[in-house]
């Protein structure tokens, strides 16, 4: 089957100015961070895209918008799946103490917990206070499946990728070293940034050589680069598609480099009033988003 082809390189979704409607579209300026600009609150133009995200016959037109708000490049409804690797940097392995894993270590998150850029992740008060329960952060190159996909093989799996985006994986380190499963601890409402943008696959010649780093209040923490996963993008899109179809809209988050917080001595933890920064290369650009800690049942 024919890769999947998009009109558009770097795409976006957003509120304009002009309809305060929900529209998607490609930046003006194709330099441009956009998670940067958004949280800096800089002037965002954006040529609309007649169609949805996940369309790729989506039509890039000559319609000039202006961000008001930007939003996830997907909606919840528009996310199927959110899978994702643990312990796919051998970095990360080492410093985590743990063996480099012989298939991948595989976890889903609820779409409950995914936000957008500027969003703020919410500590809940099951993982408060924040010194004994752990929660870091964890820059991670995203993929965006763009057909369904079921059985392929390594070499044709790129072929079923729309594009590639960012995550926050934010974890919660107690919780995940009291159980063999981790989807507990990686699933809190509201604590799972995705996006800045999409980058077309076609803009990616390899995805293997993206770097990405995190920043906490300004101080880098993470500095890597997806050349060092223990399974490609290749390998995961092939594996995960063994027996179970992905379907057009489902995210894979592909693992977090070293620099992770509670590896450190002594830890860094994620706590109220703290910005953190997630950034991936390729035209991806910059997660941010502050932190905020629930003082009460369904307030913040």
């Amino acid at each position: 089957m024919p890769p999947v082809r998009t009109q558009w390189t770097r795409l976006i979704r957003f509120v304009a100015a002009e309809t305060a409607q929900v529209h998607v579209g490609q930046p003006v300026d194709p330099t441009l961070d956009v998670g940067l600009a958004a949280w800096n609150k800089q002037v965002i133009r954006v040529h609309e895209i007649l169609g949805s995200a996940l369309d790729p016959a989506a039509q890039l037109t000559n319609t000039v918008l202006t961000v008001k708000e930007l939003l996830s490049p997907l909606s919840r409804e528009e996310v199927k799946t959110v899978s994702c690797l643990g312990l796919n940097y051998s970095d990360h392995a080492a410093e985590a103490k743990m063996p480099k894993p012989s298939v991948p270590v595989l976890f889903y998150k609820p779409l409950t917990s995914m936000i957008g850029p500027n969003a703020p992740i919410s500590i809940p008060k099951v993982a408060q206070p924040v010194e004994d329960h752990l929660p870091d952060y964890e820059v991670e190159l995203t993929i965006v499946i763009g057909k369904a996909a079921k059985g392929v093989s390594e070499a044709d799996a790129l072929d079923y990728v729309l594009g590639y985006t960012g995550a926050n994986d934010v974890s919660f380190r107690k919780h995940q070293m009291t159980t063999s499963q981790w989807d507990f601890s990686k699933s809190f409402d509201n604590t799972t940034p995705l996006g800045p943008c999409i980058v077309s696959n076609n803009a990616v010649p390899d995805p293997q050589a993206i770097p990405l780093t995190c920043s906490l209040n300004g101080k880098v923490l993470q500095n890597g680069n997806t050349k060092d996963q223990i399974f490609s993008v290749r390998k995961t899109v092939a594996f995960l598609s063994q027996a179970t179809t992905l379907e057009p809209g489902s995210v894979i988050l592909t693992g977090t480099p070293a620099g992770v917080g509670y590896a450190r001595k002594p830890p860094v933890v994620l706590r109220k009033g703290d910005v953190v920064q997630a950034w991936v290369g390729h035209g991806i650009g910059t997660l941010v988003n502050p932190v905020v800690e629930e003082v009460e049942r369904g307030k913040l």
